[in-house]
């Protein structure tokens, strides 16, 4: 595999990952966004802490414009989403015009809920471009293995976070069997250990959270 093979593989990778960390703290933000903004607080905190992102907001109000907005915060959703908008545009001629445009529209509905005091309408538009998004790869990406690395990411990144906010049983079991299926259909590194690790690891009882995400985390050592 050459340099640029390698570097758009890693490129479609990422792509799969930042595009499903906005899509699921996207989520998890607009469910806790009514409730900070007519009680004038939050366990902000708590957020924070469930993502393993440092608490850098002083308010509850702080927290609800530069957590989704800001594009100086690293962990913001913005960033995320311009980090997938980065990749998709160095993956034009893999990706297509078409599926890059989806990712485009979100983030043209993610600045405009910054403009907006009722910004949730706007949200849902953000998270219905990625659902388009993951659409449109199914049904206009013809090669196989660059849909099924941006999936590989998809899966990853929702592994990690699942682990990180305890969801239950049945739908990290879910995802791992996703996993299993779609990161041996693609030409990409990753360590067998790891996905046994993984597959052991979701029979547990209790379930160990701490130590699924460690081993995600993993999957694509060398």
């Amino acid at each position: 595999m050459g340099v640029k093979s390698i570097e758009n593989t890693d490129r479609l990778y990422w792509l799969g990952r930042y595009s499903e960390r906005v899509y699921t703290t996207l989520k998890l933000f607009g469910q806790s966004y009514d409730t900070m903004v007519e009680t004038g607080a939050g366990d902000y905190d708590a957020f924070c802490r469930s993502l393993e992102i440092p608490n850098i907001y002083t308010s509850s109000e702080d927290f609800l414009r530069t957590y989704p907005f800001s594009t100086e915060d690293p962990n913001s959703i913005m960033s995320n989403l311009y980090r997938a908008y980065d990749n998709a545009i160095e993956l034009r001629e893999e990706i297509g015009s078409e599926t890059l445009c989806y990712i485009q529209l979100a983030v043209y509905a993610m600045k405009k809920a910054a403009l907006s005091d009722a910004p949730l309408l706007d949200f849902q538009t953000v998270t219905d471009n990625i659902l388009a998004f993951w659409g449109i790869v199914d049904d206009l990406i013809e090669d196989e293995n660059t849909r099924n690395i941006i999936k590989v990411g998809k899966r990853v990144e929702r592994i990690d976070l699942y682990g990180r906010l305890h969801v239950d049983r049945e739908s990290m079991t879910r995802e791992v069997h996703r996993l299993n299926g779609r990161i041996r259909r693609c030409e990409i590194h990753f360590r067998e250990d790891v996905l046994t690790a993984l597959n052991a690891l979701i029979l547990e009882e209790p379930m160990n959270y701490r130590e699924i995400v460690t081993q995600i985390e993993r999957i694509l050592e060398v």
